[in-house]
C-alpha cells in the first residue's frame, strides 16, 4: 500500500476509549470469559479497558511482531500462551491483513477474538469488532501520534 493511496483515520483518547468500552458491551453477554489476552503492542490499552468493564482479573499478553510504521512483515512470535484459548477473550486494537490474527487463532483455536477495528481482509478472521474501516485506511491510534499542525485537505496534493 502506496502512501500516495493511504487515507489516514486519527482516533483520539476519549474516541478509543469510547469504543473499547462499545466492545466490553458487545461482549457482557457472550462469555463467561475466565481471562483476557491481549495482542502487543496495540490490543494493551483496549484489553486494559474491556478487562476492566467485564471484571476480568487474569489479563496474559500474546506478543507479536509484524509492523515497523507503515511496512507489514512476517509474523513474528515473540512470547505465546499455553493452552487452547478455551474461555479466553482476545482483544486487539485492529485487525488489518489478518496476519496476526491467523497466528493467534492457529495459536488459541477456542479464544473468542474481538478488536475495535477491523478491515475487509482480516475480519473474517475475529468474532467481535466495533467498527470496519476500508483496506487502504491507516489507523492513526493515539499512543503513535503527537499534536502537529495538520495541511487543510484541498492543500494536501499541491507541490
Amino acid at each position: 500500500m502506496s502512501d500516495s493511496q493511504t487515507m489516514e483515520f486519527p482516533v483520539s483518547w476519549d474516541e478509543l476509549h469510547r469504543h473499547a468500552r462499545a466492545l466490553a458491551w458487545r461482549l457482557h453477554g457472550k462469555g463467561p470469559f475466565k481471562g483476557i489476552v491481549a495482542i502487543t503492542r496495540g490490543g494493551l490499552v483496549p484489553a486494559a479497558i474491556v478487562a476492566r468493564e467485564l471484571d476480568l482479573r487474569l489479563v496474559d499478553t500474546v506478543c507479536i511482531a509484524t509492523y515497523e510504521h507503515k511496512d507489514k512483515g512476517k509474523a513474528s512470535v515473540l512470547k505465546g500462551v499455553a493452552g487452547d484459548g478455551e474461555g479466553l477473550l482476545i482483544v486487539d486494537d485492529l485487525v488489518d491483513t489478518g496476519t496476526t490474527a491467523k497466528v493467534v487463532r492457529d495459536m488459541l483455536p477456542k479464544a473468542h477474538f474481538a478488536t475495535i477495528y477491523a478491515k475487509p481482509a482480516g475480519r473474517p478472521m475475529v468474532d467481535t469488532f466495533i467498527t470496519e474501516v476500508s483496506q487502504d485506511t491507516w489507523i492513526l491510534f493515539p499512543w503513535d501520534v503527537e499534536l502537529a499542525y495538520a495541511k487543510p485537505i484541498s492543500h494536501r496534493d499541491a507541490k
